[in-house]
């Protein structure tokens, strides 16, 4: 056997001669618990830790030390937790998952071409070709696992007459026999001891368990005729798949035209001004290379990379398009900031990137830049209604370029139950965080309606509200209250008389929480100056939340 054969232990079979079978064969390559691995490779998770990716309340991926402690796929966060106290819970973030794995494809690609990606951590191969170039599908598949091992990962390989038979035969490898040949012919018969939940469709499976078919072989059985009448066009799909008859085709994907751009610096510089002078080409040939695809970024991610193996990674956003000069400030920007990092490429311990005035505390070997959104450059031009001035957008810009990034800010709609809770602040440019957007289109019950104050104070501004006798207006447990007869907009000013009113209304929140619950009551107030306040209080105590200018 050769060196390439060598790289992975095959299970004892006899190697296939090309053209043996006329189904397509396929050679699928699997990388085990992808999301946790492209959290390592993009600095967000350590290596060997207890770790799982949550995904709406539940846990999705776990990594072997999590899953030796108990936690499982499908545990709620909090159960998962008590079974393993050191769990790191991370968000799952699809576009992470894809954009490390394309560098993996890349490099794959090099040795082996012509990948069909099926998604996040697999991928296929026509098997025929590559068995005819190599000589074998053992072969082929040995030169796939010598790819990976290039990039310090772990894969695992499976040939099959299909592509869902692959797949199984792959997740079937182990980490001493990497890589699983099923014989030509022979995936019917290695399909039909696995159970039927591996055709990943838990309403089938369910209904099949019920009917008494637990195995794929049971499943393959039956008419397929009885199957299409009675489970339709899914059904029809998955008896397929179980027969071992994936009609799923390997397409090989057109290699996309690489945009990103990447210097390494050799020494390393430690000075931002030196490192912004000589990012100019690079930033140049970025935008040049976006114009000639017809592109214009829109959102950029910047990772820096230092001599101790630390990565700063952020991702930048620009109302219209990046131009050089915008990619140069957004470099400097991140540079001078200290809070934007993350571990070493590789995992490793999160580290922090400090700088000292012009200089850095760690000299920077790589910046590579990334356009993580982008639009045809036709829909990038000034809006005839609406939209940001062009001229507005240059000075605000110029703004940030001379005062920093945080220098001017703009307004987005956040989630929140309070006025103040509900703008949030962020600089020019940039879009509300992803977290944001959600909240913002959650309702929240006991939040006030349309329409809204005009000014809203960014500290409420503590009143006095006074009944008829002039005590302070107190609100009991069940919300009954003497009327408002008085209003004193603050210290040092005189007693209004109160024209109108409408309340209370009981805001409670987080009841269940000590130190973050609230139970307030809400006041709308029209004193005798014609001005309509905003009041919050409770216990005597009131504040001025806002004013209806």
């Amino acid at each position: 056997m050769s060196a390439r054969a060598a790289a992975g232990t095959t299970v004892p079979v006899r190697a296939v001669p090309v053209g043996a079978s006329a189904l397509p064969r396929a050679l699928v390559v699997w990388f085990p618990d992808w999301p946790l691995v492209a959290a390592q490779l993009a600095g967000e998770l350590g290596e060997r830790v207890p770790a799982a990716v949550i995904d709406k309340g539940l846990v999705s991926v776990c990594s072997a030390e999590a899953r030796a402690a108990g936690v499982v796929r499908g545990l709620r966060v909090r159960e998962a937790q008590s079974r393993c106290p050191d769990l790191t819970a991370i968000r799952a973030d699809p576009a992470r998952d894809a954009r490390e794995f394309d560098e993996v494809l890349a490099a794959v690609e090099r040795d082996l071409p012509g990948v069909h990606v099926l998604r996040p951590g697999l991928c296929a191969w026509r098997a025929r070709g590559a068995a005819r170039f190599f000589g074998s599908e053992q072969e082929a598949g040995g030169t796939a696992l010598e790819a990976v091992a290039k990039l310090g990962l772990e894969a695992r390989v499976g040939v099959a007459d299909s592509v869902f038979a692959a797949e199984q035969a792959a997740r079937r490898a182990s980490e001493l026999a990497a890589l699983f040949v099923v014989p030509a012919g022979g995936s019917r018969d290695f399909l039909a001891p696995l159970p039927i939940a591996t055709l990943d469709d838990p309403r089938l499976a369910s209904l099949l368990v019920r009917l008494g078919i637990r195995t794929l072989g049971a499943f393959a059985a039956l008419p397929e005729a009885e199957i299409r009448s009675r489970f339709g066009p899914d059904g029809t799909l998955a008896h397929a798949r179980a027969s071992g008859l994936d009609p799923q085709a390997i397409v090989p994907r057109v290699p996309p035209t690489p945009l990103e751009r990447a210097t390494d610096f050799e020494p390393g510089l430690d000075r931002i001004d030196q490192i912004a002078f000589a990012l100019r080409p690079l930033a140049e040939d970025f935008v040049e290379g976006l114009r000639r695809a017809g592109l214009a970024c829109t959102e950029l991610r910047v990772q820096i990379m230092d001599d101790a193996g630390r990565r700063s990674e952020r991702c930048w956003g620009h109302p219209r398009q990046f131009g050089a000069s915008d990619v140069l400030d957004r470099v400097r920007w991140q540079l001078q900031s200290g809070d934007e990092t993350s571990g070493g490429r590789r995992g490793g311990r999160p580290a922090t990137w400090r700088s000292t005035g012009d200089s850095l505390t760690a000299p920077v070997v790589q910046v590579r830049l990334l356009p993580e959104r982008t639009d045809q450059i036709g829909l990038r031009g000034q809006a005839l209604f609406g939209g940001v001035d062009e001229r507005l957008d240059h000075g605000l810009r110029r703004l940030q370029s001379m005062l920093g990034h945080g220098s001017v800010l703009h307004p987005v709609s956040a989630g929140g139950r309070l006025l103040a809770e509900r703008c949030l602040m962020v600089p020019w440019g940039e879009d509300a965080p992803p977290e944001t957007s959600a909240l913002a289109q959650r309702p929240w019950p006991g939040s006030l309606p349309a329409p809204l104050p005009t000014t809203v104070f960014a500290e409420p501004i503590p009143v006095e509200l006074l009944d008829a006798e002039a005590r302070p207006l107190r609100v009991d447990e069940r919300g009954a209250a003497a009327s408002p007869a008085w209003f004193r907009p603050g210290s040092g000013q005189d007693r209004r008389p109160v024209l109108g009113w409408a309340g209370p209304w009981p805001l409670r929140q987080r009841w269940w929480d000590p130190d973050d619950r609230r139970s307030v009551e809400r006041y709308q107030v029209i004193d005798d100056h014609g001005e309509a306040w905003l009041l919050i209080g409770a216990e005597g105590q009131w504040w001025a939340e806002a004013r209806y200018d």
